[in-house]
């Protein structure tokens, strides 16, 4: 692909730029028995997901607005907790929410995904302009500082600190707007991210080209998702820079994608 087609590209963080260390279940465990509190991980793994649906479907955005995002954390880390049914202290699980939080921005608990640090230096060695747009609470950017990532990007877009999120075409236009990128258009924009409906679906519906990595079958997104093109389905960061590679001078219209 001649990538002087596309003025901007733009990256999801969670499973797309940043990885987990460890599945959220075990560092609550871990961090939980540092207070003398000893939890089954699987059991923490299966309330924090509960707990996350739940918190996002009542308050949308980390709780942007009304609770606010460090309340909202709290919440699901404590509910996490509780739901095992066990007698706990609520100032001992203040402490376990108020530790994890600040974990949570650190290279402790997160790690460039495979692939990440090759493509992101192939683009800015080619002088492409990079952002991130990701549904993140105000942490994102310090995370991105501590995993050493966010020298790469231009501009960060948190769906807390825009007040809006993806799928939503606004937080796609805000993005254009801070990359001070002179009279950009949403066709001369690529996004990629690892969820079809906030990733690919926001992009496309923004106007924008968006390529999906995701690590499943490629048959199972198509019966899921049959408008998806499978030729922009991606396994990795690492498969997205081989494609680059391999295409570096075949000129694809924005629409291609």
């Amino acid at each position: 692909m001649n990538l002087s087609r596309f003025r901007l590209i733009t990256f999801d963080v969670t499973d797309t730029l940043l990885k987990f260390r460890s599945a959220p279940g075990k560092q609550y465990g871990e961090v939980g028995a540092m207070y003398g509190v000893l939890v089954d991980s699987n059991s923490l793994s299966a309330n924090f997901k509960s707990h996350w649906h739940k918190m996002n479907a009542e308050h949308p955005n980390f709780g942007k607005n009304g609770l606010g995002w460090q309340s909202w954390w709290k919440q699901i880390v404590v509910g996490t907790f509780k739901d095992s049914k066990l007698d706990l202290d609520d100032r001992k699980l203040d402490s376990i929410a108020s530790h994890l939080i600040e974990l949570y921005e650190t290279s402790m608990c997160w790690q460039p995904s495979y692939g990440a640090l090759g493509l992101l230096s192939y683009l800015r060695h080619r002088g492409v302009p990079m952002g991130v747009i990701s549904n993140f609470d105000p942490r994102l950017d310090s995370t991105l500082v501590n995993t050493k990532l966010r020298h790469y990007f231009k501009f960060v877009t948190a769906s807390y600190e825009v007040g809006v999120a993806k799928p939503s075409q606004g937080i796609f236009e805000k993005a254009m707007e801070m990359s001070g990128i002179s009279d950009i258009k949403p066709e001369e924009c690529l996004h990629v991210g690892n969820t079809v409906l906030l990733d690919y679906v926001g992009a496309r519906k923004s106007g924008w080209s968006a390529a999906l990595i995701h690590d499943k079958d490629l048959k199972q997104v198509k019966e899921k998702y049959p408008f998806v093109n499978g030729n922009y389905v991606f396994s990795s960061l690492y498969e997205l820079h081989r494609y680059f590679l391999e295409n570096s001078d075949v000129k694809l219209s924005a629409q291609s994608f």
